[in-house]
């Protein structure tokens, strides 16, 4: 819409926060400050140089400071965080999201592609020695025999440990511009892919994805995450619009750390499904479909429809 509309339409809210007493109340100030942040970024993105967004940066600015000013941690502050500040970001911050599963995406079909067409290619990716153990497995009729191989407490610590740490690898690796948070999709999603094609060369496929994605629906989904995160970052740093770059980059990596923080605990699920769930390859084919799903649902919810829920409720308020 043209920037006089987009003036019309708001400016008497604007004003109603510009000349109001700052609210006391928690819930009341954040929903101002939500309001604001979506009409600024409406106002980067159409009318970058304009005194309307000079005027939203400047009103969002002090709106921020009366939130975080002498801050007192509230009671329910955890579970507050949870039920709707993550889900907050996540709303605000679709764009990034989207292009770090769009990214993920293609690795994993690049990596499958070159899969397909270079039969040295799983080992160069997968390396030798799991491609032999995986075949003699097959060979056995266990084909995910490799999650068997390890005790579960040993093998739930040290998979966790490895996943929470490549998680804010790729999301720390936003300060690169997100040039560091790309390549760590790429080479996760090219080694998915070439993965998930060995099992079907081997015939093996449905076998695969009813274990594997056990875990990997919530490992997978944090890892995207995770370089969404990374991306907020990235934009943060170089793209401060109105703000200086270094308030850009401290705004976004208070919301990328939300964000990182917020997979954390699928990520503890994801290996403790993998670790005591994953190696009981011999469950009912139910039982597997509905861990699947299940978390596949959850994901969809809370990441995607809670988002758009809380949005609604602000705009309606």
């Amino acid at each position: 819409m043209r920037e006089a509309v987009f003036r019309r339409l708001n400016q008497e809210r604007w004003q109603h926060y510009e000349t109001t007493a700052v609210p006391t109340d928690a819930d009341e100030l954040a929903t101002r400050f939500v309001a604001l942040t979506d009409d600024l970024a409406y106002a980067q993105t159409f009318y970058p140089h304009s005194d309307t967004t000079l005027y939203l940066n400047q009103l969002a600015s002090r709106q921020h400071q009366a939130l975080y000013k002498n801050k007192v941690e509230e009671r329910g502050r955890f579970a507050r965080l949870w039920a709707v500040e993550i889900p907050l970001v996540v709303g605000r911050h679709r764009r990034e999201l989207r292009w770090a599963l769009l990214v993920f995406v293609l690795s994993g079909l690049v990596g499958a592609l070159s899969a397909a067409c270079d039969d040295t290619f799983v080992r160069v990716v997968l390396g030798d020695d799991y491609v032999n153990q995986t075949l003699a497995s097959i060979r056995r009729g266990d084909p995910m025999a490799v999650y068997k191989q390890s005790a579960e407490l040993p093998m739930f610590l040290s998979i966790t440990t490895h996943n929470i740490q490549l998680a804010l690898l790729t999301f720390a690796l936003g300060i690169t511009g997100g040039i560091g948070t790309a390549f760590m999709l790429f080479r996760n999603g090219l080694m998915l892919g070439a993965f998930q094609y060995f099992f079907f060369q081997q015939k093996v496929l449905l076998a695969s994805l009813l274990t594997i994605w056990i875990h990997g629906t919530l490992e997978i989904s944090s890892l995207v995450l995770a370089g969404g995160a990374g991306f907020v970052l990235a934009r943060g740093l170089l793209f401060p619009g109105t703000y200086a770059r270094r308030e850009s980059l401290r705004l976004a990596a208070r919301e990328s750390l939300k964000l990182a923080l917020g997979i954390v605990p699928l990520l503890g699920i994801a290996g403790f499904l993998e670790s005591f769930v994953t190696r009981h390859t011999e469950m009912p084919l139910a039982a597997s479909l509905l861990i699947i799903s299940g978390s596949a649902a959850f994901i969809g919810w809370y990441f995607v429809y809670r988002p758009r829920q809380l949005r609604q409720r602000l705009q309606a308020t």
